[in-house]
Parts: structure tokens; sequence; C-alpha cells
């Protein structure tokens, strides 16, 4: 599939706009495969250390010279919880950003250059540490709920704080960009029973500009009851604009991890698309969202 970026006049414009295969270790993998096309994209697979704070990242290209590539930690980056990793190898080469998060061995990342001479290069991946482990077929409730924040990326152009400096009056036509982050939050509800899950994406807003965009919806999918992954189509007012997939890990399936690839779903925007990821805490374990905290008649 071929990606184009949006010029920065696009994104100036848009301000005014409204509305796998197990872990191990302590370097841990995402799956190499078993993620849709769709959201694997040009990404083959990341090595995350949480410890140490190390991201490396397989195959995306023009990221920096190797196949495999150790972006540097950047905390000024940190969305809703997670961790930020970028690559530029040189002023004139492209700028990638990536974000990445773990709970009970659980996770996903997602990493997207800055577009430059119109094109940019993206993808998604995400995995668990064990088999997958579903809440106990006996137990009085296998309706259980999600909550938490949603990161993603857009082939437009951010704020480029975190570029190399070019030398003055270098022509814009061959400059790259740093890539547009969208943040949100995300609720998804699985029954364990009937092995369904949706959810949705709400209260989205680009961080450069803040400019607020519609509201994802997650359509209801089926979960395999022997991996414990989904696939499913995602859209805004019923109409669909892409594709999300995820994996429930931990004990009980504490965790639930995903990505999500959408398109042509902001308007007054033409060729606009988006790779994001979120990784929750179940409703009722620690660390659970604020959202978790609702009256029980």
């Amino acid at each position: 599939m071929k990606r184009f970026s949006l010029s920065i006049a696009a994104c100036a414009a848009l301000a005014a706009c409204s509305g796998g295969n197990p872990f191990a270790g302590t370097d841990t993998e995402t799956p190499d495969s078993g993620i849709p096309a769709a959201l694997a994209s040009d990404l083959d697979g990341v090595t995350y250390n949480p410890v140490a704070q190390t991201l490396t990242v397989r195959g995306v290209s023009l990221d920096n010279t190797p196949y495999e590539v150790v972006y540097e930690r950047k905390p000024g980056l940190d969305r809703g919880g997670y961790e930020a990793y970028t690559a530029q190898q040189s002023s004139l080469q492209r700028h990638t950003t990536a974000y990445v998060k773990d709970i009970d061995g659980t996770r996903a990342a997602v990493v997207v250059t800055g577009g430059q001479f119109r094109h940019y290069f993206a993808g998604t991946v995400y995995g668990r540490n064990g088999a997958f482990d579903p809440p106990p077929s006996n137990s009085e409730n296998q309706l259980v709920s999600y909550a938490g924040n949603y990161v993603g990326l857009l082939n437009m152009a951010g704020d480029g704080g975190d570029l190399k400096p070019v030398a003055p009056g270098t022509n814009p036509d061959i400059r790259p960009v740093q890539a547009a982050e969208v943040t949100g939050k995300v609720l998804v509800n699985a029954d364990f029973s009937d092995n369904m899950v949706n959810g949705s994406i709400y209260e989205r807003t680009i961080v450069d500009g803040g400019t607020a965009l519609s509201t994802l919806d997650l359509d209801p999918t089926t979960i395999d009851a022997t991996e414990g992954t989904f696939t499913g189509e995602v859209s805004i007012n019923l109409q669909n604009k892409g594709t999300y997939g995820g994996i429930f890990g931990g004990q009980d399936s504490s965790a639930v991890a995903g990505s999500v690839f959408v398109k042509d779903h902001i308007d007054g925007v033409d060729n606009e698309e988006e790779y994001g990821i979120f990784v929750l805490p179940k409703c009722g374990t620690p660390g659970q969202d604020a959202l978790c905290n609702q009256p029980n008649p």
C-alpha cells in the first residue's frame, strides 16, 4: 500500500476544521506475524525493555541505517502513559516517532515516520507474554470493561519540536517533518461467554493545535476462543473508516492491547491516515481508569 503524507499547508488548514508470539525475558518482543496486514503495514516488529526503557524497531523503511534500529527515549513526548521514542539520523533524513506501553506483559507499539518527499511509512504491533487466560467460566459475570488512554499518529506535520535543525533557507520541499499526535480515551467491553468485543475511542484531539476529532467506534467482532485475539472494523456514524485488532493478556485477561488504522476520517481534509494503539487495564484491577468508578445499582 502506498502512503502519502499531507503538506504543511493541509495541516494548517485543519486547525480551522471541527470536528502471537509470546514474550520472553527482560527484553520482550511483539509478534512478527499474526497482526492484520492493514495494521502491521511497514512494521515487522519491536523489542521493548520497560526496565531499561529501550525500544528496538524492525522493518520501518528509511528510519535509520540498520534493519534493527534502537530508538532514543523522549520523555517530553510521552502521552497518557505511553512512552515516546524517536529516531532521526540527520537533519535531512526522516524523523520517526514511536509509542509503546505494557500492562501485565500485554503491550502494543505504533511507529510512524514524518512525511518527506510526499510519502511516509508506518505500522503497529501488539502481543502478550504467555497464553490466553480468559476469566473463569464459572464467574458470575464474564462481561467486563477495559478503559484508559489512546495515542495515535497522523500522516500530517506536527510542531516539529523534535526535528534536528536544518540550515537557514533549506527548501521546505526537501525538509522532513515530525508526525502529528492524536490523544483520546478508550472504552472496550468484552463478553467472554459469547466471545464478543466492541468499544469506542472518544475525546480525540490532535495535540498540536488542539483540533477535536470524531469518535471512532470499534464495531462488534468475535474473540478467538483459543488465542484471545480479535479483528474488526472501525466506523464513524456507521460508516466504515478502517480496521482494528487486539489481544487479551494477563491473569484472567487483566489487560487488552490493540491498534487501529483509519483513513478519510477528518472532515475538511483529504487523504488523511492515522495509526494508533491502546493498552488498557481491566476495570476492577489495580491501576484501573477513573472511568471504571461508576455507580452500580
